[in-house]
């Protein structure tokens, strides 16, 4: 094993922020408690000393210790203290729920055995620069204890500092033993770096010779980091040195992403607080990218829907009244019209059009026709009912939702004459 460059003593301060303070609430002072008694060391890990040491309140702890996990189990049950996800045990987590209040993650100091690019067999141990050496990012490989103070084995500090994201030691090893860690770069670089394009080259070309590790790795996965990545900063940036790094193919982009048109919609639009798939969808081409994109990362309905309409939708609806081809579009929508009205929000923001206020407060119009009218005008019940009031809804969206109850009924004869013209030629 090599070891990246270390420091001779590892603490490095001693917090006595407010931020640091907020933390301790009773619930955690058991736990402190707790491992103090039995004499096992425990620490705050990762990412919450990372936003301490940034003046952030955490939102998430997670600690780490040198009790084994049968360990944990002894204390906690000596203490009456409920336990919960045992399926964390075989990684070396166990989960203690203090006073019905409180849940706390504390996980066995771990080293990784064998590893396959997506999972890690591991061993336990107790030697905490072990485990800092298996974590991803110098940022976000130190420990704090309960005392305050900052333990800090490679660095981490000075490149947070300097604003740097950096693999811990060798990234290609870092990377192989799982390669979401490409993501999780580009990730932590938006939280972290103040410049959009001020990535060290040798970790580029790092990520470049392991894109297709990518393929590995579950779409699930692929999005959550994804998505964060896009709802991030420099989230434009950060997608063009993602393609540029050859990982599209990999993460459910086209081959050849629309690069053009990413540029655009992030140079016009990026104060617009983008939907993840709105600036996503900038860089597809077409149709039939939408779905591949969604085969790949299992987009939610709304997600998948968004995409395929953005692509469908973004070329600029060019008329003298600008909001009326979209009001028609939710209106015509076989959708429930306010979810087709948040997608439609997304292609003016996508546009930056000076409309999407307006659009913000149109409220949906009530259409004047329903079952019970049609029934009355002779109209069958069932599916067919459905395509009749669809087609009255056309016609009412296309007179711009300004015919009267009594003047859509009044169109039925010829709707149903166009609908058996239509089944007749089928």
């Amino acid at each position: 094993m090599v070891f990246p460059k270390t420091r001779p003593d590892p603490i490095i301060m001693k917090l006595e922020s407010p931020e640091f303070k907020s933390i301790f609430t009773e619930e955690l002072k058991l736990i402190a408690n707790l491992f103090n008694k039995y004499d096992y060391e425990i620490r705050v890990a990762g990412g919450a000393v990372r936003d301490l040491l940034m003046n952030l309140e955490p939102k998430d702890l997670d600690f780490a210790t040198t009790a084994t996990p049968t360990e944990m189990k002894k204390i906690f049950e000596a203490e009456n203290i409920r336990m919960i996800n045992v399926n964390g045990e075989k990684h070396g987590t166990i989960t203690a729920r203090i006073n019905d209040k409180e849940n706390f993650e504390v996980t066995t100091l771990r080293i990784d055995v064998v590893t396959d690019g997506r999972h890690a067999e591991v061993e336990f141990t107790t030697d905490w620069m072990l485990d800092a050496l298996r974590r991803d990012l110098t940022i976000n490989s130190m420990f704090l204890d309960l005392d305050g103070n900052v333990y800090d084995y490679f660095y981490g500090y000075d490149d947070l500092k300097k604003r740097r994201v950096v693999f811990v030691g060798n990234a290609v090893t870092r990377i192989q033993e799982d390669y979401l860690r490409i993501l999780r770069y580009f990730r932590f670089y938006g939280r972290i770096a103040n410049e959009k394009s001020n990535h060290e080259e040798q970790t580029l070309q790092s990520i470049r010779e392991n894109a297709a590790g990518l393929e590995k790795i579950s779409g699930e996965r692929i999005w959550t980091e994804l998505k964060k990545i896009l709802e991030g900063n420099f989230a434009g940036e950060l997608m063009e040195t993602i393609v540029d790094c050859g990982l599209s193919e990999y993460i459910g982009l086209p081959k050849k992403p629309n690069l053009l048109e990413l540029k655009r919609v992030w140079g016009q639009s990026s104060h617009m607080k983008l939907h993840a798939i709105t600036l996503l969808a900038s860089l597809l081409n077409d149709v039939d990218d939408a779905v591949n994109l969604n085969a790949r990362l299992k987009l939610s309905a709304f997600e998948r829907d968004l995409a395929i309409f953005i692509v469908e939708n973004r070329e600029p609806k060019l008329h003298p009244s600008p909001l009326l081809p979209y009001q028609q579009l939710i209106v015509k929508a076989k959708s429930k019209p306010p979810v087709i009205k948040q997608c439609v929000l997304e292609i003016l923001k996508y546009n930056n059009s000076p409309y999407l206020e307006d659009m913000e407060k149109w409220e949906i119009p009530k259409f004047p026709v329903n079952g019970s009218m049609l029934k009355e005008n002779g109209v069958e019940s069932g599916r067919f009912m459905g395509v009749v009031m669809q087609e009255l809804r056309n016609i009412w969206a296309d007179n711009e939702f300004k015919l009267s109850t009594d003047a859509l009924l009044s169109h039925i004869p010829e709707v149903l004459k166009t609908l058996a013209e239509r089944k007749k030629k089928a």
